[in-house]
């Protein structure tokens, strides 16, 4: 349980085995997937129109309420139009640049909303923009945000792009003009993965800080989080937001990637915050669809070519395997002793696999498995040191399910 929640009670669901919290927040998180924007900015990424349509559908089936887009090559604007032809729950965005030519071709391809991004750090100022002064890098984001909701009546999120590096005077002003030109969502970006969770940690990283400063001393009326992985933080900073959120806001808008793949170390992962969000919060909208999360990530890493290590959280096809002798004994008797909550819930599968660290209950049960009985303890022995004798060779793999019946034939039992 995350810390600060342990003071409430959770309640048992039957059906699944889990203890699950009461919802403790008083914001309401919308997962605001980029998967298809920064995720594909991975490098060595590529998608086709028509697979990135069907993983437009695959999120808009999990619950993602908003999907974030390219739209300046001629391949994005094939996948907009199969994605739009689709008719989705989630609203779609185009990501933009604060150029009006990049808002002209956003309403080309008839998007209703669209994403603003421009930098807020002196660090970025003084890299691409050493001629020009603050007061003319802020009219140019004034006047794109106001050419797109005032001229065209676009909904207009603004994404301030190294805001955690960002001086607070500057930021604050920036929002706060923003707010005036028709901007709707201020998007917190952690573009290099120096955030801090910390509810004290001071600016300009300390994440709840930046929120409730931002609440206190701006006009803009909602907020979003946008955390990179460079230090392994993106997850832990997402959910800091969103509690530091709680009761500030109406809402908070959480942007990640399915599988967190993006630039360089990648972004939050969609189906982590969901599992945190459902698991730790009690926030239940996004149950129904928890089972279509592997399904989702298989589809990802066929489409991408980007590979998924096999002990990744929840959609690895090794989140829910066990070879140990303790961890399988424990598992066959009650699979909570090793698993938060059943593989079902996510789409995955169980595994139980013969290796170097197996025990005889893994083993025995791998036996009766194969052959519909049990075999006395003389045989299970004889099974047991057969398999060990193989690891003494170095070998390092897991035993191939024809491996293990060669050695069951070798003893004697098939």
């Amino acid at each position: 349980m995350i810390k600060g929640d342990t003071d409430v009670k959770p309640e048992i669901d039957n059906d699944l085995g889990l203890y699950l919290p009461k919802s403790t927040l008083k914001v309401e998180p919308i997962i605001d997937d980029t998967t298809l924007r920064d995720g594909v900015q991975m490098p060595g990424v590529a998608v086709s129109p028509k697979n990135t349509a069907h993983i437009a559908h695959l999120l808009d089936s999990i619950g993602v309420e908003r999907i974030e887009l390219h739209h300046y090559q001629r391949q994005d604007k094939k996948a907009i139009k199969l994605i739009q032809d689709m008719s989705l729950n989630a609203r779609i965005a185009g990501w933009c640049r604060a150029l009006k030519s990049d808002i002209d071709d956003a309403l080309k391809s008839d998007f209703s909303e669209v994403g603003i991004s421009h930098p807020v750090s002196h660090i970025h100022f003084k890299t691409k923009w050493q001629e020009k002064t603050e007061d003319e890098l802020l009219e140019r984001v004034v006047d794109t945000v106001e050419y797109a909701s005032r001229d065209h009546g676009l909904g207009v999120f603004v994404h301030g792009e190294d805001s955690t590096r960002a001086d607070w005077k500057f930021e604050r002003m920036f929002i706060n003009a923003v707010a005036d030109a028709g901007a709707e969502v201020y998007r917190i970006c952690d573009t290099v993965g120096v955030g801090l969770s910390s509810s004290n940690a001071p600016l300009p990283n300390g994440i709840p800080t930046k929120i409730r400063r931002i609440k206190k001393e701006t006009k803009i009326r909602g907020i979003e989080i946008h955390a990179h992985d460079d230090l392994g933080n993106a997850v832990e900073n997402t959910l800091s937001a969103i509690k530091a959120a709680s009761g500030l806001f109406q809402r908070i808008y959480i942007s990640t990637t399915f599988l967190g793949i993006g630039e360089r170390a990648g972004n939050a992962e969609t189906e982590k915050v969901i599992m945190n969000l459902y698991l730790h919060y009690g926030v239940k909208k996004l149950e129904s669809t928890l089972g279509k999360l592997k399904e989702t990530a298989d589809f990802i890493k066929y489409a991408t070519g980007v590979t998924i290590p096999q002990n990744k959280a929840i959609v690895g096809d090794y989140a829910f395997a066990h070879e140990s002798g303790i961890h399988t004994h424990g598992v066959l008797k009650n699979p909570a002793s090793y698993e938060p909550f059943p593989p079902e819930l996510v789409g995955n599968t169980r595994r139980l696999t013969i290796g170097k660290q197996s025990g005889k209950a893994g083993i025995g049960y791998k036996i009766k498995l194969i052959l519909g009985r049990t075999v006395d303890r003389c045989q299970l022995d004889t099974v047991v040191q057969k398999v060990r004798e193989i690891y003494e060779d170095g070998r390092k793999a897991s035993l191939r399910e024809e491996e293990f019946r060669k050695i069951l034939q070798d003893v004697g039992l098939t």
